[in-house]
Order: C-alpha cells, then sequence, then structure tokens
C-alpha cells in the first residue's frame, strides 16, 4: 500500500477547529469528521450530534481571556464570561477567518480506528466509507459520556431523575414546591442547583462526600482565572495554596460561613467550583451543601448514609463523565472506560500507537482551548519533521513521573487522572519542542509516519 499523507480530525469541537486551524496553516492535508451538522462540540447548545452538555443558562466559567485562542481574541463587546451562545459565534468566527470550514466533513461520524502495519490508520465512517490516513488526531471531547454511581443505589425514586448531561432548562422540572437533590458539587451541579433556587423551588440540597472549595469569578475587580496567567510554576505547592487561599478570603471570607462544608483536603488537590452564586444562596438558606452520599432512594424520599433523609421530587446526578472513545474497538481504550484513566506522554502521545494524538484531554483550572492549541501546534511540528518524539523508554519514563506527580498533589479519583495546571502545561510543551527540535527544514504537505 502507498503511503498516505492526509492526516485525519476526529471532532470539530473547541479542540478540533484548532487543530483544523494549526494543521490548515501549516500545509498539512487533512479531514476533520463531526458527527452533527455544525462545529462548536458541547457549545453547540441542542447540538444534533447528541454530544453537548450544554444547558440554555449556560455561561463560561473561565474568562474570555483566557480562554481565547492566542491569534484570535474574542469581540471586545463580549462580557468577561460570555454565553455559550456568544461562545459559538465566535468558533464560527474563527473558522470562517482561518478558511478551513471546506475541510470539516459535516453529518459524518467515525464508527471504527484501525491501525495498519506501518503505521497509518484505516478510517471507517458511520456510512460505511473507509480512507487511510497518516495519522489521527482525536477530540471527540470528554464532557459527553455520562457516568453514573456504580454501582447504583438500590431503590427507586418516585420523581424526575437525570444526568446532568440531560439537563437544559428549569422548565417542567424544577419550580414552586420542588423538592431538589443534586448529587455532586462540581460547576454543573452547582448551576442547575442555583438555577433550582432561581426558579422558586421549595428546597434545594447538594450532596458530596467530598466537597469542594467554591472560587468567585471576580477577585479586586478582574477575573479569578487570571491569576492561573501568573507564571508561579517556581513556588512550592504550599505556597501556591496559601497564595490562594488568602485571595479567597479577601474576596469573601470562609466559605463555611455561608454553610458550604470545607474539604478536608488542602486547595490545590481537587479540581474547584466556580459559581458567584452558591455562596449568597447558601447564606440565605435557599441551598443546603450536606457532606455525605445517598444510601437508598425510596419512592419519594432518599436515605442518606448518615442516616438523615430528604425527601425528593427531582434527583440530579452531576457525577461527571466517562472518557470514551466509541471509534476504538482494541481493548486498551475499552479499558479506559472503565478507568477513566488514559496514561499519555505529555497528555497526547501514546507509546504503543504512533501517529495517534490525543487533543484537548485534560482538565485544567482554566479554559482547554490554548492548551488543545499548544498540542497541536507541537504534534503538527513532529508531522512536518521540525520536532522529534522522544524513545518509547523515554516516553514511559515520563508519564510514570508525571502520574507520581498528580496522584501526589490530586486526590485520586476519576475526575482528576486528566488534571493540568493551566500555565506550567504551555511552558511545558513550549519547553518541548525546543528540547527536540530536530533542526531539520519542515516538510511540507507531507507527514511523517514511523513504521
Amino acid at each position: 500500500m502507498d503511503t498516505p499523507q492526509k492526516v485525519c480530525i476526529i471532532g470539530a469541537g473547541s479542540s478540533g477547529i484548532a487543530a483544523a486551524k494549526v494543521l490548515h496553516e501549516k500545509g498539512i492535508p487533512f479531514d476533520c469528521y463531526e458527527k452533527g451538522s455544525g462545529i462548536g462540540g458541547n457549545w453547540r447548545y441542542m447540538n444534533d450530534n447528541g454530544m453537548s452538555s450544554a444547558y440554555r443558562s449556560l455561561h463560561i466559567n473561565t474568562s474570555r481571556a483566557m480562554m481565547a485562542y492566542s491569534d484570535f481574541p474574542m469581540p471586545d463587546d463580549y462580557p468577561d464570561y460570555p454565553s455559550h451562545f456568544q461562545m459559538l459565534e465566535y468558533f464560527e468566527s474563527f473558522v470562517d477567518r482561518f478558511g478551513f470550514r471546506d475541510k470539516i466533513i459535516f453529518n459524518t461520524g467515525v464508527a471504527d480506528v484501525k491501525r495498519e502495519a506501518d503505521n497509518s490508520y484505516t478510517i471507517t465512517t458511520d456510512k460505511g466509507n473507509t480512507e487511510r490516513y497518516a495519522a489521527v488526531m482525536v477530540a471527540n471531547g470528554h464532557h459527553w459520556c455520562a457516568r453514573y454511581p456504580e454501582p447504583g443505589f438500590p431503590g427507586t425514586l418516585d420523581g424526575t431523575v437525570m444526568h446532568s448531561h440531560d439537563y437544559k432548562t428549569p422548565e417542567g422540572i424544577f419550580g414552586p414546591g420542588k423538592h431538589v437533590v443534586v448529587l455532586g458539587i462540581g460547576n454543573s451541579g452547582v448551576d442547575i442547583a442555583c438555577e433550582a433556587a432561581r426558579v422558586g423551588s421549595a428546597d434545594i440540597t447538594i450532596i458530596s462526600r467530598s466537597g469542594a472549595y467554591i472560587f468567585p469569578k471576580y477577585i479586586w475587580g478582574q477575573p479569578f482565572d487570571m491569576l492561573g496567567k501568573l507564571n508561579v510554576s517556581f513556588l512550592p505547592l504550599a505556597w501556591k495554596r496559601q497564595l490562594i487561599a488568602l485571595n479567597l478570603w479577601l474576596a469573601r471570607g470562609k466559605q463555611e460561613d455561608y454553610g458550604i462544608p470545607k474539604p478536608k483536603r488542602p486547595l490545590l488537590s481537587e479540581h474547584p467550583t466556580i459559581s458567584p452564586d452558591l455562596l449568597h444562596l447558601a447564606g440565605h438558606g435557599r441551598i443546603k451543601v450536606r457532606q455525605t452520599n445517598i444510601k437508598e432512594l425510596r419512592g419519594d424520599h432518599i436515605l442518606l448514609e448518615d442516616g438523615t433523609t430528604l425527601k425528593a421530587d427531582v434527583l440530579i446526578y452531576a457525577t461527571g463523565y466517562k472518557i470514551a472513545f466509541p471509534f476504538f474497538k482494541e481493548d486498551f481504550f475499552r479499558q479506559v472506560e472503565i478507568s477513566n484513566n488514559i496514561q499519555l506522554y505529555k497528555r497526547v502521545v501514546h507509546p504503543d500507537y504512533p501517529n495517534l494524538y490525543f487533543i484537548g484531554l485534560l482538565q485544567p483550572l482554566g479554559a482547554i482551548m490554548p492548551l488543545a492549541e499548544i498540542q497541536s501546534e507541537w504534534i503538527a511540528r513532529v508531522m512536518t519533521g521540525e520536532v522529534a518524539l522522544p524513545s518509547e523508554a523515554q516516553m514511559r519514563k515520563d508519564i510514570d513521573a508525571a502520574a507520581q506527580k498528580v496522584n501526589k498533589q490530586y486526590k485520586q479519583a476519576a475526575r482528576h487522572t486528566i488534571q493540568v495546571d493551566f500555565q506550567p502545561y504551555i511552558n511545558l510543551i513550549k519547553a518541548e519542542m525546543r528540547k527536540h527540535r530536530t533542526g531539520k527544514a519542515p516538510r511540507t504537505n507531507k507527514v511523517s509516519v514511523p513504521a
């Protein structure tokens, strides 16, 4: 078989279009497959690809300055925290500005990815078409495959039971007289609980065994996440924790004073929850937060592990998402869906699968988009021969060291397996490109396919 020279990108969400823009500018031929009829992925409300978790009232929880692509700022008339409608307009403008919409194949999902003997890949679409590619960039997102507690809780609930992934509007779900229980204190769960309070639900309780640190959206009149751009990677972790704790205390005092239990673990050992509303709604008694778990569902109420009960008309599982790749049939990738843990070199490259790259498969305190962009720049340079990858042994050693670092800082949980620190990660990829520069001129319109 002739060696193919085109690259396949899976998904045209915020990470997929970042990869497409980089390849387009470098003259690397590619096809980008998008299951839905438009770009935007998770940010396209009611996306017809069936994978969007966006609810109608959603606004981003990282500021526009942090979230924008490096060479395409968001419009000046956007607020600090745009809505998903504005984000989709921004993505549409991004694709049109850089001129690669014709490379996106809409209404076409990838059904199977098969590695060939020469480390190229055969792609089979859900329409039955096949084509070989020199490399594959996976950008299918990780906020679409709902995760429920395993094993599930015994019993049943008479009222509405749903995952936060499926929540869109409060109509028909929340309202006066409704008793609402939200399991999980992440960003989506807290947003939904606050929305239930705003539409007058009688009683709202958030349940979480571990709790969370609640971050504001603003500090000193500036978006709080701008702290993430400070290059303080040289500081010891304990100093970083003290710096953030001081800023939180100056912003709004102790969260316990509002009725929000403080987690037993220190700051930066888990992903924080960003909410401008939870503390004052809890302080006014509109939302209660309980540090326990569900033991049993009993018709019109829920038995908790602490022995108390809650009346419940609505139960929302805000229990996160699985990392899932339905187009991979090999056992390794099926195991990822069980463990939610995929070990990649610099969060992008798997040593066992040459020419297969994962873009945007990380969880920062900050935006994914700039990280997906620099990941794509790095891999594009690998494809054109400007940058080399280290040996398999070196990659595995680095993967082990990175995993140990994450396990030391973060609570071991499914939601933390892909955690990174925003600015240190950008610095890491920049250093990787400098360290492994080959000195060779880029191969235009040709992709390297290691045997």
